[in-house]
């Protein structure tokens, strides 16, 4: 970009990254897992979480990240819309895209807000997954471009602008990109891929200046900075784990593992009024149980079986009663047939081997909350076992005594009284 835009990219020191002894960093190469930690202790399962209530229920969908300016409640749907929640009513107050936004496909046009933060001066900062980083003004409707996602980064597109995290005085702005190939309409193929061309971002609002924290990530997703504002946490989704990245102070440019080998995969991070982080879990590592990444990322070769295969060729029919081994087996048949049919010119194209919709019949309706301390340890944990009240949570925002639980799916909020649990 010119210099009469103002944007001005500068590279820092690569961050010293915690590594093992063959200079690789933790964990596998090929995305493999430890065994998950089983939920005893302060992660035994309980039903705390269906003590929620459902706010705003089919009136909104997919309220990924939630904020407050004073009493008034502010998030993002998933058609494409910024609203504000008071007094029961739901009222739109920023669009960054255009169009009809009735299906995932439509998102690139429609714009679909991600991470929302308050800002200092009764602003509010938002991370579009398509269009980039705005500030909007919700009293004034005036809505500001602080980053394109058009404009490349050291060379990479952004393709997933995710979640955001601003410093008090609102200069900084600490943002993650979960892939520079995958958009966030195509976060399955995101996932069961593994790719790790994810980056932590920080942009200055007054220079315009970017600068590339940590790269070669794995699906980095939720973003916190500490009360100190001396690190950040990110949460690394498909390796079930939050880095810690040091913006600040002595160790300023290094990183480190802050939490390994989570019960679940992690989404949004927001602070707790202990001192430590919420973590919201976007789907569970059952153990026991089964964990489909789990499996799949000790066999890396059904992944690259199944999801090259087309869906226009063969479609696996999913049944509750044969269970998830004979699904897999005809998946990863058909599969087969499918890639034979193209080394052979009879196939145009290798996508998809079935739709996302029923990939999501493999993720657990299990909803899990972690309350991380201030040092990582996990403080305590609210489980709704069956989602029978609390379904596919993206964050736990607090503020005023309650959990406000967002959902990047869900068509509705949950709001849960710190007193009840």
């Amino acid at each position: 970009m010119s210099e009469a835009d103002g944007l001005r990219q500068r590279r820092p020191l690569r961050p010293q990254v915690v590594t093992d002894d063959d200079g690789q960093a933790p964990e596998a190469k090929d995305g493999s897992f430890k065994e998950p930690p089983l939920l005893l202790g302060v992660l035994h399962p309980n039903t705390k979480l269906r003590q929620a209530e459902r706010l705003f229920e089919n009136q909104l969908v997919g309220p990924e990240s939630i904020a407050h300016i004073g009493d008034v409640m502010f998030t993002g749907t998933a058609d494409g819309r910024v609203v504000k929640l008071e007094n029961g009513e739901i009222e739109t107050i920023a669009r960054f895209g255009s169009g009809p936004c009735k299906t995932r496909d439509d998102e690139p046009v429609c714009g679909r807000p991600l991470g929302i933060r308050a800002g200092p001066n009764g602003t509010l900062f938002v991370a579009d997954a398509y269009k980039g980083l705005f500030e909007v003004n919700p009293w004034k409707r005036e809505v500001k471009l602080l980053l394109s996602s058009e404009t490349p980064i050291e060379g990479k597109n952004m393709s997933f602008v995710n979640d955001l995290t601003v410093t008090q005085d609102g200069r900084k702005i600490y943002f993650t990109d979960s892939s520079s190939k995958w958009q966030r309409r195509d976060y399955l193929l995101l996932v069961m891929e593994g790719t790790d061309d994810g980056r932590l971002l920080e942009y200055d609002t007054v220079t315009r200046e970017v600068k590339v924290l940590l790269d070669q990530l794995r699906f980095p997703n939720g973003v916190q900075l500490s009360p100190a504002e001396d690190f950040v946490l990110v949460a690394e989704t498909t390796m079930a784990r939050i880095r810690r990245v040091y913006v600040s102070g002595l160790m300023k440019g290094g990183a480190d593992l802050f939490v390994e080998n989570m019960p679940g995969f992690p989404d949004n991070i927001r602070p707790s009024s202990s001192g430590g982080y919420w973590v919201g879990m976007s789907t569970i590592r059952p153990n026991p149980g089964f964990s489909m990444l789990d499996f799949l990322s000790e066999r890396p070769w059904i992944k690259r079986m199944i999801f090259k295969a087309s869906l226009r060729i063969c479609t696996p029919r999913f049944e509750e009663s044969s269970g998830i081994l004979l699904f897999v087996l005809e998946a990863m048949l058909c599969g087969l047939w499918t890639c034979l049919l193209f080394l052979n010119g009879s196939c145009a194209g290798c996508d998809l081997l079935f739709s996302q919709e029923t990939v999501m019949k493999f993720v657990p309706r299990y909803s899990l909350v972690l309350e991380l301390s201030d040092s990582g340890a996990f403080r305590r944990s609210l489980h709704d076992p069956d989602g029978l009240v609390a379904t596919y949570i993206s964050e736990v925002h607090e503020h005023d005594g309650h959990l406000y639980l967002g959902s990047f799916r869900s068509p509705f909020l949950c709001r849960l009284s710190l007193q009840a649990v």
